[in-house]
Protein backbone atom coordinates (compact mmCIF):
# COMPACT_ATOMS: atom_id res chain seq x y z
CA UNK A 1 0.00 0.00 0.00
CA UNK A 2 1.23 3.75 -0.79
CA UNK A 3 2.16 5.77 2.22
CA UNK A 4 -0.56 8.40 2.53
CA UNK A 5 1.07 12.28 3.03
CA UNK A 6 0.76 13.98 6.11
CA UNK A 7 -0.62 16.78 4.69
CA UNK A 8 -4.00 14.52 3.70
CA UNK A 9 -3.95 13.17 7.28
CA UNK A 10 -3.99 16.34 9.07
CA UNK A 11 -7.25 17.36 6.91
CA UNK A 12 -9.48 14.20 7.28
CA UNK A 13 -8.19 15.16 11.24
CA UNK A 14 -9.45 18.89 11.04
CA UNK A 15 -13.24 17.21 9.17
CA UNK A 16 -13.67 15.87 12.61
CA UNK A 17 -16.09 18.03 14.85
CA UNK A 18 -17.77 17.20 17.96
CA UNK A 19 -21.55 16.99 16.69
CA UNK A 20 -24.36 16.52 19.23
CA UNK A 21 -27.99 15.25 18.46
CA UNK A 22 -29.48 14.43 21.60
CA UNK A 23 -30.38 16.41 24.92
CA UNK A 24 -30.88 14.74 28.39
CA UNK A 25 -33.09 16.36 30.77
CA UNK A 26 -33.28 15.24 33.95
CA UNK A 27 -36.65 16.27 36.07
CA UNK A 28 -36.67 16.69 40.05
CA UNK A 29 -39.15 17.04 42.11
CA UNK A 30 -39.70 20.29 43.83
CA UNK A 31 -38.89 21.10 47.37
CA UNK A 32 -38.13 24.38 49.67
CA UNK A 33 -34.62 25.46 48.84
CA UNK A 34 -32.16 27.02 51.53
CA UNK A 35 -29.68 26.87 48.91
CA UNK A 36 -30.81 30.78 47.65
CA UNK A 37 -31.66 34.17 48.71
CA UNK A 38 -34.70 35.54 47.11
CA UNK A 39 -34.85 39.48 46.86
CA UNK A 40 -37.72 39.28 48.96
CA UNK A 41 -39.88 37.29 51.02
CA UNK A 42 -39.22 33.87 52.53
CA UNK A 43 -39.35 29.96 51.28
CA UNK A 44 -36.96 29.88 48.53
CA UNK A 45 -37.30 27.37 45.75
CA UNK A 46 -35.01 24.17 45.36
CA UNK A 47 -34.97 20.09 44.13
CA UNK A 48 -35.03 17.12 45.64
CA UNK A 49 -31.49 15.27 46.01
CA UNK A 50 -32.38 13.16 43.07
CA UNK A 51 -34.13 12.71 40.03
CA UNK A 52 -37.20 11.59 39.82
CA UNK A 53 -37.42 11.10 35.79
CA UNK A 54 -35.24 11.58 32.47
CA UNK A 55 -36.23 12.04 29.13
CA UNK A 56 -34.30 12.03 26.02
CA UNK A 57 -34.80 14.29 22.93
CA UNK A 58 -33.28 15.00 19.96
CA UNK A 59 -32.90 18.47 19.28
CA UNK A 60 -35.38 19.38 16.58
CA UNK A 61 -37.73 17.52 19.84
CA UNK A 62 -36.29 19.60 22.65
CA UNK A 63 -36.46 22.74 20.79
CA UNK A 64 -40.08 22.43 20.06
CA UNK A 65 -40.83 21.07 23.44
CA UNK A 66 -39.23 24.62 25.01
CA UNK A 67 -41.43 26.56 22.42
CA UNK A 68 -44.72 24.80 23.76
CA UNK A 69 -43.38 25.52 27.41
CA UNK A 70 -42.13 28.71 26.78
CA UNK A 71 -45.44 30.06 25.02
CA UNK A 72 -47.56 28.27 28.12
CA UNK A 73 -45.11 30.52 30.21
CA UNK A 74 -45.94 33.32 28.22
CA UNK A 75 -49.76 33.00 28.19
CA UNK A 76 -49.84 32.63 32.15
CA UNK A 77 -47.53 35.94 32.12
CA UNK A 78 -49.76 37.85 29.52
CA UNK A 79 -52.61 36.79 31.97
CA UNK A 80 -51.53 37.91 34.67
CA UNK A 81 -50.94 41.25 33.10
CA UNK A 82 -54.82 41.20 32.08
CA UNK A 83 -56.11 40.47 35.48
CA UNK A 84 -53.81 43.35 36.89
CA UNK A 85 -54.93 45.60 34.25
CA UNK A 86 -58.66 44.67 35.03
CA UNK A 87 -58.05 45.45 38.66
CA UNK A 88 -56.70 48.70 37.98
CA UNK A 89 -59.69 49.88 36.18
CA UNK A 90 -62.53 48.80 38.39
CA UNK A 91 -60.20 50.31 41.04
CA UNK A 92 -59.39 53.85 39.16
CA UNK A 93 -55.69 52.99 39.63
CA UNK A 94 -55.91 51.68 43.17
CA UNK A 95 -57.92 54.59 44.01
CA UNK A 96 -60.62 53.57 45.08
CA UNK A 97 -61.65 49.75 46.57
CA UNK A 98 -63.42 47.45 44.88
CA UNK A 99 -65.50 44.45 46.16
CA UNK A 100 -65.25 43.74 42.39
CA UNK A 101 -61.87 43.64 42.08
CA UNK A 102 -60.93 41.99 45.06
CA UNK A 103 -62.89 39.19 43.73
CA UNK A 104 -61.24 38.77 39.92
CA UNK A 105 -58.38 35.64 39.98
CA UNK A 106 -56.61 33.94 36.84
CA UNK A 107 -59.97 32.17 36.28
CA UNK A 108 -61.79 35.29 35.31
CA UNK A 109 -59.15 35.95 32.35
CA UNK A 110 -60.40 34.06 28.89
CA UNK A 111 -57.88 32.68 26.74
CA UNK A 112 -59.59 34.96 24.39
CA UNK A 113 -58.69 38.15 26.18
CA UNK A 114 -54.39 37.69 25.33
CA UNK A 115 -52.86 37.53 22.05
CA UNK A 116 -49.80 34.77 22.54
CA UNK A 117 -49.45 34.48 18.40
CA UNK A 118 -48.18 37.81 18.05
CA UNK A 119 -46.11 38.12 20.79
CA UNK A 120 -42.20 36.96 19.95
CA UNK A 121 -41.07 34.05 22.10
CA UNK A 122 -37.36 34.36 21.42
CA UNK A 123 -37.88 38.04 22.59
CA UNK A 124 -39.08 37.43 25.95
CA UNK A 125 -36.97 36.64 29.20
CA UNK A 126 -38.36 33.11 31.07
CA UNK A 127 -36.21 33.12 34.21
CA UNK A 128 -37.71 36.15 36.34
CA UNK A 129 -38.04 36.10 39.92
CA UNK A 130 -41.24 35.22 41.65
CA UNK A 131 -43.29 36.43 44.34
CA UNK A 132 -43.58 34.95 47.25
CA UNK A 133 -46.84 33.69 47.33
CA UNK A 134 -46.53 32.39 44.13
CA UNK A 135 -43.16 30.44 45.45
CA UNK A 136 -45.39 29.25 48.51
CA UNK A 137 -47.97 28.30 46.17
CA UNK A 138 -45.92 26.44 43.95
CA UNK A 139 -44.23 24.07 47.25
CA UNK A 140 -47.89 23.52 48.09
CA UNK A 141 -48.49 22.40 44.67
CA UNK A 142 -45.63 19.92 44.40
CA UNK A 143 -46.32 18.23 47.89
CA UNK A 144 -44.60 20.40 50.39
CA UNK A 145 -46.94 20.75 52.99
CA UNK A 146 -44.72 22.30 56.01
CA UNK A 147 -43.20 25.19 54.99
CA UNK A 148 -40.38 26.10 57.58
CA UNK A 149 -40.62 29.55 58.39
CA UNK A 150 -37.05 29.50 60.14
CA UNK A 151 -35.62 30.04 56.47
CA UNK A 152 -37.44 33.26 56.57
CA UNK A 153 -35.66 34.93 59.08
CA UNK A 154 -32.72 33.42 57.65
CA UNK A 155 -33.11 34.71 54.02
CA UNK A 156 -33.71 38.13 56.14
CA UNK A 157 -30.85 38.07 58.07
CA UNK A 158 -28.05 37.38 54.87
CA UNK A 159 -30.31 39.79 52.99
CA UNK A 160 -29.38 42.63 56.02
CA UNK A 161 -25.99 41.56 56.29
CA UNK A 162 -25.24 42.04 52.29
CA UNK A 163 -26.23 45.42 52.94
CA UNK A 164 -23.45 46.25 55.57
CA UNK A 165 -20.46 46.04 53.07
CA UNK A 166 -17.25 46.84 53.27
CA UNK A 167 -15.36 48.73 56.72
CA UNK A 168 -15.79 52.24 58.76
CA UNK A 169 -12.29 53.13 57.64
CA UNK A 170 -11.64 56.99 56.30
CA UNK A 171 -8.60 58.05 54.64
CA UNK A 172 -6.43 55.81 56.40
CA UNK A 173 -6.74 52.01 56.96
CA UNK A 174 -6.31 50.72 60.79
CA UNK A 175 -5.33 47.29 60.31
CA UNK A 176 -6.22 46.06 64.39
CA UNK A 177 -9.87 48.05 63.78
CA UNK A 178 -10.75 47.42 59.95
CA UNK A 179 -13.35 44.55 59.67
CA UNK A 180 -11.69 43.88 55.81
CA UNK A 181 -8.32 43.85 57.10
CA UNK A 182 -9.73 41.15 60.09
CA UNK A 183 -11.13 39.38 57.15
CA UNK A 184 -8.12 39.08 55.38
CA UNK A 185 -9.61 41.23 52.21
CA UNK A 186 -8.06 44.37 50.89
CA UNK A 187 -9.53 47.59 52.94
CA UNK A 188 -13.04 48.78 51.31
Amino acid sequence: PAATSILKRQKQLRRKNVRFDQVTVYYFARRQGFTSVPSQGGSSLGMAPRHNSVRRYTLCEFAQEQEVNHREILREHLKEEKLHAKKMKLTKNGTVESEEADGLTLEDVSDDDIDVENVEVDDYFFLQPLPTKRRRALLRASGVHRIDAEEKQELRAIRLSREECGCDCRLYCDPEACACSQAGIKCQ
